[in-house]
């Protein structure tokens, strides 16, 4: 079977990453979080006061994209790839609310999008690759065989949210989390560089109320309809 291109957009918290990771575990297909890298330097910027009480001057961001390397590691005993900047395995840290408050922001600079994108299609340029964002499909690969739209009820999202934030010990509100994937949504979908769309050849998938294992094995099933059709 040929290798091909999965490209998976949506919005936060619809499991994109998670749906992704199990896909590329199936199929023997490399991962990328797209999300990650745009939080990794988010990460950056934080850590070295680049960004301070939510604000920041976008020079001092582009100053510091030659300071990171990002690459991502396969870890055997969590079976999913992990996010490492500057050789610093740092997937815990990136999904702090401290992050999530300033990743669109970061996301929206177009000198960020430019380098992240070229880091991305490095690694995509062989195919056998599922990646998941908010332009993939529409942007990064735009070619690619298989585009996928998530999406899901707002409340559903937070909650998914919220007991993703439990689990790992950030007690955070409810509302907060709410307002703070509201803010997401939005400026995801009108920032000027490379906004948050459906690809025309997408095909929707609203997990409102699926269970994982009910998505895997849909797009299993478009991935085996498409592939068959294909050869």
């Amino acid at each position: 079977m040929s290798k091909i291109t999965i490209a998976i957009d949506g919005y936060s918290s619809c499991g994109k990453s998670t749906l992704a990771k199990a896909l590329a575990a199936k199929l023997g297909y490399a991962y990328v979080d797209s999300g990650a890298m745009y939080r990794s330097v988010t990460l950056y910027a934080l850590r070295h006061g680049i960004i301070k009480d939510h604000g920041f001057l976008e020079d001092e961001i582009i100053k510091c994209l030659n300071d990171i390397n990002l690459a991502f590691q396969f870890n055997p005993n969590t079976k999913s790839s992990e996010t490492f900047l500057n050789s610093e395995n740092v997937e815990k840290e990136l999904r702090q609310m401290i992050v999530s408050e300033n990743v669109s922001k970061v996301s929206a600079i177009k000198a960020v999008r430019t380098k992240m994108i070229l880091i991305q299609r490095e690694l995509g340029k062989n195919k056998g690759i599922v990646m998941d964002g908010r332009d993939i499909g529409t942007n990064v690969f735009p070619d690619a065989e298989l585009k996928l739209f998530m999406t899901a009820d707002p409340d559903i999202r937070t909650q998914r949210r919220y007991d993703e934030l439990l689990s790992k010990g950030q007690h955070t509100a409810f509302l907060e989390v709410k307002k703070n994937l509201l803010e997401r949504d939005y400026e995801d979908t009108h920032r000027k560089e490379n906004p948050l769309t459906q690809a025309q050849d997408a095909i929707v998938l609203d997990n409102s109320e699926l269970s994982r294992e009910q998505q895997l094995e849909y797009v299993l099933k478009l991935i085996t309809d498409l592939t068959l059709s294909v050869n």
